[in-house]
């Protein structure tokens, strides 16, 4: 999947290991990375979630047609679908959503 970003801020985040473990600490800042690839890597979201990619699940209520996948417990990563045919993910936040 092509992936875009909610804003600058959460693709930095995404994107450059150093701002990453800044803020988020170096297992944390690995693990988003290894996330971001393999939403990269994967064809459509319901092949991830028919083989647990990252545990990822579909949100449910106010955040109908979100995505969450694990990243270090209680954090995930929340990105969205835009497109039918050519699914591009666009990341959201990084949260505690419990």
């Amino acid at each position: 999947m092509l992936i875009q970003y909610k804003n600058r801020q959460i693709q930095r985040v995404c994107t450059v290991a150093s701002v990453a473990e800044k803020k988020h600490g170096k297992m944390m800042a690995e693990r988003i990375q290894q996330r971001v690839d393999q939403i990269e890597a994967a064809e459509t979201v319901e092949w991830m979630i028919q083989f647990r990619i990252g545990r990822c699940h579909p949100l449910k209520g106010d955040r109908e047609g979100q995505y969450a996948v694990d990243l270090i417990h209680p954090y995930r990563l929340i990105f969205k679908i835009k497109g039918k045919t050519d699914q591009i993910a666009v990341i959201l936040s990084i949260e505690d959503y419990h």
